[in-house]
């Protein structure tokens, strides 16, 4: 990576660190602030990975991964924020971008994956590019990897369910991995990725499920 590659990352770390001090949602919510600078630093690395693996533009993929949620500075009041917060994100992001050594349509590139990342729908014209498409394979294989397991259970209050609930919400989580296990990303090396990840998550809860079911002596054969 060349020293402008460098200095153009460099200073989107600098401005999302800075958009995040100067949230008020932020401030008021550290445990998201925390969650949601942790997750975007994931999605960049993911993004690195699939540039690096696919020859795609590490410095552009990386910059649109590190500016994919800057939207969470706001404060979400309805369902509806949430959908469209690709959409409030590009917005955001374009200005700033536009202080980078970047050309416009590299700008746009960006600003299309971010808009289209939550719900594929982008509220201006253009090109669903592997790269822009790659933004939003990077989120959602850091959304099923290692730490969202911690997080669901714990979002779940897993530990504290009847034994039929846990067996059941198990059940659940199995199937929809499952399904989502044939999903192909916009890359070989995103799908990979992605492949690799609901794998290890099909893994740990079939171990979970078996573990659930050897809890109970009716289960223990005679």
């Amino acid at each position: 990576m060349d020293s402008k590659v460098s200095n153009n990352i460099s200073r989107t770390m600098e401005f999302l660190e800075e958009q995040f001090e100067h949230s008020e949602y932020m401030r008021n919510n550290p445990a998201d602030k925390r969650y949601r600078w942790e997750h975007t630093m994931r999605v960049a690395h993911i993004g690195r990975q699939i540039a690096q693996g696919d020859d795609l533009d590490e410095e552009i993929l990386v910059i649109g991964c590190l500016l994919h949620d800057l939207s969470y500075v706001d404060t979400f009041y309805s369902e509806d924020d949430w959908l469209n917060h690709g959409r409030r994100a590009a917005e955001l992001a374009r200005p700033f971008l536009e202080t980078l050594e970047l050309n416009a349509e590299q700008i746009d590139e960006i600003c299309y994956g971010i808009a289209i990342h939550v719900d594929d729908h982008a509220d201006f014209p253009g090109e669903r590019t592997p790269l822009a498409v790659s933004i939003g394979d990077c989120d959602n294989i850091d959304r099923f990897d290692v730490y969202r397991i911690i997080e669901a259970l714990k979002r779940q209050g897993f530990l504290d369910l009847p034994y039929e609930e846990q067996v059941e919400y198990v059940a659940k989580v199995l199937e929809r991995l499952k399904k989502y296990k044939g999903i192909e990303m916009a890359t070989k090396t995103g799908t990979r990725l992605w492949v690799e990840r609901i794998s290890f998550q099909i893994q740990f809860f079939e171990k979970l499920e078996a573990q659930l079911k050897s809890s109970v002596f009716s289960s223990i054969p005679l």
